[in-house]
């Protein structure tokens, strides 16, 4: 349910995002992100809890993801960088979270008290959000602003005129090519992630505590390649990485998935979390950069399309019952050969 808000209620945010004020948006996400935390720690019944996460959820669109859009305006040509940088910054945030419960645990404290304790650290952030300057909205170019004289300025954009631009975005191919490869590269992503624990248990037969050191060396190999990837884009163009690291997945998958013992496993899992590094990234500042000045809207389109990644474990899902989840890891080989055929041949 907190998904499907989120899935809502984004695309709506970031349409926002382009023509409104970003740090009203992005303020406010974050005080209302903070007291949702606040609910969670002090919550005792399911519908509270659910009511929390329903609101959590598109409150940390409004607060993480149009700051991810302001950063893209930022420096528009260190898109991929940046984005880089942005990428890391949450693989600490995946590896540091788990540790930091298991460290409040050891101390005597309960997982309400930590989320007490994010609620303050989000205030913090909300407060630093607020002293930030955000430059003034962008006018996406259209029919008014085309018309425009030289010493004229557009008129402000309505909602209406930026639902037109996002859905304009939508009928162009090159904006397509990049949600499409974004979800195609998240099969190698966040939905390997969420099937490796069952994956290790269920097909490979090990244990619970196994499966957990499986899951940790992804995260953590995958934070060491998210640090790497940084250097690594200064001397190397993005697209060309991509598609080599592609490549090396479409091999290097396939034989952890034919891995007899547990050690090679856990090592090829180690490289394809090296490899994947960077796919994120690349892909969505390219998704930005094929929507100059609207990087709110570019948000919004991806959103809509994540409608449809959404989707896609359920697929997985389906096909596991039937044909057992060690034949449907193989589905998610489409993600490298969608990246090998998909990407363009030059820098666009």
């Amino acid at each position: 349910m907190p998904g499907i808000v989120a899935a809502l209620v984004e695309p709506f945010l970031g349409i926002l995002a382009d023509i409104w004020r970003r740090r009203v948006l992005i303020v406010g996400g974050g005080v209302v992100f903070g007291l949702t935390l606040l609910l969670i720690a002090a919550g005792h019944h399911f519908w509270a809890l659910m009511f929390a996460f329903a609101v959590q959820y598109p409150a940390s669109g409004a607060f993480v993801s149009v700051s991810q859009a302001a950063l893209m305006d930022h420096d528009p040509a260190r898109r991929e960088h940046n984005m880089a940088r942005w990428t890391f910054a949450g693989s600490v945030g995946v590896v540091a979270g788990p540790l930091t419960l298991g460290a409040a645990m050891l101390a005597g404290g309960t997982w309400r008290e930590l989320f007490a304790v994010f609620a303050a650290l989000t205030f913090v952030l909300a407060a630093a959000a607020y002293r930030h300057r955000y430059p003034n909205h962008r006018h996406p170019p259209d029919e008014r602003s085309a018309s425009a004289g030289p010493g004229d300025d557009p008129a402000p954009l309505t909602f209406r005129d930026g639902l037109r631009q996002a859905l304009r975005a939508l009928r162009r191919r090159d904006v397509l090519r990049w949600i499409a490869l974004l979800q195609f590269s998240d099969l190698m992503l966040d939905v390997l992630y969420g099937f490796l624990a069952l994956y290790f248990v269920d097909v490979v037969g090990l244990t619970a505590s196994q499966a957990s050191l499986a899951v940790a060396v992804w995260t953590g190999v995958g934070l060491v390649g998210d640090f790497l990837i940084i250097p690594l884009l200064e001397r190397v163009p993005g697209l060309a990485y991509l598609r080599v690291s592609a490549a090396v997945v479409l091999i290097v998958f396939p034989a952890f998935l034919l891995a007899p013992w547990f050690a090679i496993k856990l090592a090829l899992l180690g490289a394809l979390g090296l490899l994947n590094a960077g796919w994120y990234a690349i892909l969505m500042a390219k998704l930005y950069a094929a929507m100059p000045n609207q990087s709110g809207t570019a948000l919004a389109v991806n959103n809509v399309g994540g409608l449809a990644g959404s989707l896609i474990p359920l697929g997985l899902g389906a096909v596991a019952q039937v044909a057992g989840l060690g034949a449907a890891l193989w589905l998610l080989l489409a993600g490298p050969v969608a990246l090998l055929v998909g990407l363009p041949r030059r820098a666009e």
